[in-house]
């Protein structure tokens, strides 16, 4: 007979271990994709969930159960991807050299024709990603979880603890920020 959610972190929290194994199983995949998010090498998104998975027991206890525990964990993911950002921000500029043929070609197809560039995602996809890297920690997690995510204010709000105001002050900057990295780009590629 499976055991339900609150069963096993209930186990757990009373010195079970073997308990949250299911819940790591189950919730794996997900952490691991919020953790990619965040990351590029593989290394350091598996120290990332590594080091969610090590949070969620230490602070099981303090799971009261008002939201569903992936609410919880989500959060806590969220939160700790954020540490990480801010532990290994570094300058993260890149030359406009450093960028692949097809980046190089999208950026010119778009410079040249906005609308005709849909059908080159995945060169698009790779720039943002280049941009993205440069941007500031809470910039790049604002972006990431507003415009790639598809999240709401509130829903920010609620994942980093900040309050609505500053999730839009935040989302404002780093739109701006963005804004000033792709026109340094295009300063050095163009100029």
């Amino acid at each position: 007979m499976e055991r339900t959610e609150a069963e096993l972190i209930a186990a757990a929290v009373k010195g079970d271990p073997s308990s949250f194994e299911p819940l790591i199983q189950k919730y794996s995949p997900r952490v691991f994709a919020t953790a990619r998010r965040y990351a590029r090498l593989e290394r350091e998104v598996e120290d990332i969930a590594q080091e969610i998975w090590i949070k969620a027991f230490q602070k099981l206890g303090s799971f009261r159960g008002d939201a569903p525990f992936e609410h919880w964990l989500m959060r806590l993911a969220v939160r700790t991807c954020y540490d990480f950002l801010r532990a290994h921000q570094r300058n993260r500029e890149s030359s406009f050299s450093e960028i692949s043929d097809p980046e190089d070609d999208w950026l010119e197809r778009f410079a040249a024709a906005p609308e005709s560039t849909s059908e080159h995602a995945t060169a698009a996809i790779q720039l943002i990603a280049r941009i993205l890297d440069q941007m500031s920690p809470a910039g790049r997690l604002i972006i990431t979880l507003l415009e790639l995510e598809d999240r709401s204010v509130k829903e920010i709000a609620e994942l980093t603890g900040w309050s609505v105001p500053l999730v839009k002050v935040r989302a404002f900057r780093a739109r701006g920020e963005m804004k000033k990295i792709l026109e340094r780009i295009t300063k050095e590629k163009y100029l």
